[in-house]
């Protein structure tokens, strides 16, 4: 088995998930309690694809929240460094024409300047050594006028329900991983980066830092998730 800590060298992390590739979208709905779809909903609403547009969903894994944009008639490009996520969902998705998939690094997207109508990262953020440059290239190839929607998981501001949300990180999700995953210490490693991950206020600074504006978040299922939105300036 492979697993990574908290360094988050790239190539580690790409193998711990292409490890998990298979059984990925079934471990994720038991482990959130069938929270993930309605966290996609959500997603899907902030993001707010309309037909012709052109979306990029980063750390897009197998495709289940790309398809879920390209449903508006918008093209998505389903990017993730992943190659075993890519290639199952290629496998379940491929004959989708409006979803593209490509392998690509965050910190250095293989994509234009100002080439995307939106662009959004679910879960993948947390993952990525360098945050900071990933949210650079995002804003870089967001059009001007152009939206980033970030559903990241967060910082239960209620102390009782934090304290549960550890409790559930710490010693429900591995029994629940050890039956339900080919890694169990991949999940190991995202109760990790969970509990090592900033809270919201300092995520949506980070996403001013990068460039946009109007940025502003809301939390999702009392905090244990956060989606934070901006708008890259036209001028």
């Amino acid at each position: 088995m492979t697993t990574a800590d908290l360094s988050k060298k790239p190539e580690a992390v790409s193998a711990m998930f292409d490890d998990v590739a298979a059984g990925y979208d079934v471990t994720n709905n038991l482990l959130s309690a069938g929270n993930a779809l309605l966290w996609r909903i959500a997603t899907t609403r902030a993001v707010n694809p309309q037909a012709s547009e052109r979306v990029l969903d980063l750390a897009a894994g197998t495709g289940t929240s790309s398809v879920a944009l390209a449903k508006s008639g918008a093209h998505v490009v389903a990017a993730d460094f992943s190659p075993g996520m890519l290639e199952v969902g290629r496998q379940k998705h491929g004959s989708n024409p409006l979803v593209e998939f490509v392998e690509a690094d965050a910190t250095k997207l293989p994509f234009a300047d100002n080439s995307f109508d939106a662009v959004t990262m679910s879960f993948g953020l947390r993952n990525v050594v360098e945050p900071k440059k990933a949210l650079a290239e995002l804003y870089r190839v967001t059009k001007p006028g152009g939206r980033i929607v970030i559903c990241e998981f967060s910082t239960p501001p209620a102390a009782p329900i934090r304290a549960g949300y550890n409790f559930y990180l710490r010693k429900v999700m591995p029994m629940v991983a050890k039956y339900s995953s080919s890694n169990t210490e991949a999940y190991t490693y995202l109760a990790d980066s969970i509990e090592d991950w900033p809270n919201q206020t300092t995520l949506a600074t980070w996403i001013r830092e990068a460039g946009f504006m109007n940025v502003a978040y809301r939390n999702l299922t009392a905090g244990v998730v956060a989606l934070h939105r901006g708008i890259k300036p036209v001028a």
